[in-house]
């Protein structure tokens, strides 16, 4: 199974379920009430020109424009061009894996980045035709449509890399929205601080704490050596340290014991970092601030 795939199966509490596609023209003289949906909706606008309103926002949707609603949210939209618009709607849940029950709320399993952020109702994004969202929602229909054997299952992996791929490509438009907005960024930088003094001791990675802020490594690490001057690596080995200068100081606890309490893994990796910070091996800065008593 290819790694993506693993990845997401055994990351997430929730997997995706679609439960119902479709796929439609409608022209200038359709029209539609406002209608409401247990399921999440990803609508992909094909061909022509519409204006959806979700629960009273407007969001106007063009050739190779794709829209996620959320669950119970009022929407309907108008066909702004001629001769009319061609969409495919897959309406999907997520499924426990250990219950098999339904989550009607847990869009962070499929989209860590937005939750608590600013996604509204709704989530938009623009693809190309090309784009490996678009061949995958194409294969997901003419296998959705397939009596052949293993048609169910393909179409199941299918629709996880669809996913990852979505989840993958709304992470790239959160970094570009924070790009702009100095504010916003250096509020993230600042919340992924707090994270590691607060998580220090557990055995945490890079990868943990951009994913904490929703940010891919590589652009987290630039961000975050912009505004603190050094990495966030750094940062965490220079946050160990400082705490294992207390304990030494302060407590009789064994060089060892502290290096695990502080998130080393072993004593020798920790006295390579502690020299490296602070300019003397553990056990002389114990004998340091002993003396200095």
């Amino acid at each position: 199974m290819p790694k993506t795939w693993e990845s997401l199966m055994s990351s997430s509490s929730f997997l995706p379920v679609i439960v119902k596609t479709i796929e439609r023209f409608h022209d200038t003289s359709w029209t539609m009430e406002p209608s409401r949906h247990e399921c999440y909706e990803l609508v992909y606008m094909k061909r022509g020109n519409v204006v959806f309103e979700i629960s009273g926002t407007p969001a106007p949707l063009g050739p190779n424009d794709i829209v996620i609603i959320k669950p119970g949210q009022p929407h309907k939209f108008i066909v702004k061009s001629e001769p009319g618009c061609d969409f495919i709607v897959l309406s999907f849940k997520f499924v426990n894996k250990m219950d098999d029950g339904y989550s009607e709320v847990s869009l962070g399993d499929f989209l860590n980045f937005v939750r608590g952020k600013r996604s509204g109702p709704f989530i938009s994004l623009k693809v190309s035709q090309k784009n490996e969202i678009i061949t995958l929602l194409n294969r997901i229909l003419k296998e959705r449509e397939s009596s052949e054997i293993g048609s169910e299952f393909l179409n199941y992996l299918l629709v996880l890399e669809l996913f990852v791929l979505i989840s993958r490509a709304l992470k790239m438009e959160w970094e570009s929205s924070i790009k702009e907005k100095s504010p916003k960024l250096k509020e993230l930088i600042q919340i992924s601080i707090r994270y590691i003094h607060n998580n220090f001791e557990r055995d945490i990675s890079l990868k943990d704490i951009s994913k904490y802020v929703f940010l891919s490594s590589s652009y987290f690490i630039r961000a975050f050596k912009d505004e603190v001057g050094m990495s966030p690596i750094n940062y965490l080995l220079k946050v160990r340290v400082e705490r294992a200068k207390e304990l030494l100081a302060e407590t009789d606890s064994r060089i060892g014991d502290i290096a695990l309490s502080v998130g080393f893994s072993n004593q020798q990796r920790f006295n390579e970092i502690f020299k490296k910070y602070a300019g003397l091996t553990p056990l002389q800065y114990r004998k340091q601030a002993s003396n200095g008593k």
